[in-house]
């Protein structure tokens, strides 16, 4: 442990921001990087636990507690207190294959459970992570690895997504020849497509997919593996093959929205708005400029349709949340993220509201126009997101390799 007292000499330092009512105008990343001599102070703070449940990756009262990757982190933030940055990379890099993602856009369940923060705050355990890695890219030491010999094995992974590119850099590792298959234009999945370019800059995703066809793993996009002769194709041409296609059958809304135009699931509109503005193209999925919108769902993907709801230039945004705020309140206080910090911004206030569900839809010439909700008030909305979770994969490329599967998981 290299600052036994560091936990109590220092206090949590968070990277700081550009304003709300600033970043709201780009798609820039709006982070703000610590200076190194704080940074180590925050690596300091570590109180390296004889029990390190930051690193226990466990279920407990139905949440993740702990880091599911089992990450060294108090070995890595004790290299961050000594300065010993080789060090910090070889620590992250055994657990973490992509830690320039994770540490970006992970919630970060080990400062949840982080000791400090049982009568304080937690490590900056997260932000660290990122530090590691991106001050690693920075000074040329993220190098490529290749396996000392190959194992002569083809092996085909389905989907560029989190999962695949994991699959791909494992199984490279090891000597097998991969190739990654993607129906899309560019490789990356939900990294690419899924997450908003201010919160996960696309030429990261480009970075690593660039460093591992440098490390032997192929990429071919262009490629849809719900066919069925394209399935019995790669069956025939590899050794083996990989499904990583994602849990993306959306949870359903539960309303009639049939004939009815302006009914979104959150990664249509995600993805729509990253083609839009990142790649130049004109998806058939509305902008949601000049729009009151509402969004239903209150994770990750709920933020990112308001962040980007407010970047495209609605003219009011909504955020409706079923369960009651104090589900939500640590030490009396309800946090905001990004996106509701730049909604307070733009609009003056909180967008979320709390304990409401949207329960009737109205439209006009089959536009959506209105909302009826559960309190039983009316919200003027053009555009409805549901960004309601996952149940599973879509089940189409299951279909094409002949795998059966149920919601949640498939198997042989």
């Amino acid at each position: 442990m290299g600052k036994a007292t560091g936990f109590l000499e220092f206090d949590r330092r968070e990277t700081s921001s550009r304003p709300p009512e600033e970043r709201v105008r780009d798609w820039e990343s709006f982070h703000i990087p610590l200076a190194e001599s704080v940074r180590r102070e925050q690596g300091g703070r570590c109180m390296n636990c004889g029990v390190p449940y930051c690193q226990a990756g466990i279920l407990w009262e139905g949440r993740t507690f702990g880091c599911p990757l089992h990450n060294l982190v108090p070995e890595w933030n004790d290299m961050i207190w000594e300065g010993n940055p080789s060090h910090a990379l070889s620590r992250l890099l055994k657990t973490n294959n992509f830690p320039e993602f994770t540490g970006r856009v992970c919630p970060a369940p080990c400062e949840d459970a982080c000791i400090c923060g049982m009568y304080g705050d937690p490590v900056t355990i997260r932000e660290n992570e990122l530090s590691v890695i991106e001050d690693a890219f920075a000074a040329g030491a993220v190098k490529r690895r290749r396996p000392p010999q190959w194992s002569g094995k083809k092996v085909c992974v389905v989907g560029s997504g989190p999962a695949g590119l994991a699959a791909a850099d494992q199984l490279n590792r090891r000597g097998h020849s991969v190739t990654v298959v993607e129906r899309e234009e560019r490789p990356g999945g939900l990294l690419t497509y899924g997450i908003p370019n201010m919160k996960l800059p696309k030429d990261v995703v480009r970075r690593r997919v660039d460093l591992m066809t440098d490390e032997g793993v192929s990429f071919v996009t262009g490629v849809d593996a719900s066919d069925p002769a394209v399935a019995q194709r790669l069956l025939g041409d590899y050794d083996a093959v990989i499904l990583c296609c994602g849990a993306e059958r959306p949870r359903p809304l539960g309303l009639d929205a049939e004939g009815i135009s302006g009914v979104l699931y959150g990664t249509e509109f995600l993805k729509a708005a990253v083609e839009r503005q990142q790649f130049g193209k004109a998806p058939a999925v509305p902008s949601a400029e000049g729009r009151d919108v509402v969004i239903v769902g209150t994770g990750d993907t709920a933020s990112d349709c308001v962040a980007t709801a407010l970047r495209q230039g609605c003219r009011s945004v909504v955020q409706l949340v079923r369960r009651p705020m104090e589900d939500y309140l640590r030490g009396g206080v309800l946090p905001q993220d990004y996106a509701h910090q730049e909604a307070a911004a733009v609009f003056g206030g909180d967008p979320r509201r709390f304990g409401v569900q949207v329960k009737e839809l109205a439209a006009e010439d089959g536009a959506l126009t209105a909302v009826t909700t559960t309190d039983g008030d009316t919200l003027p909305c053009g555009l409805l997101i549901a960004a309601t979770g996952f149940a599973g994969c879509a089940g189409n490329v299951c279909e094409a390799f002949g795998v059966s599967y149920e919601i949640g998981r498939a198997h042989v």
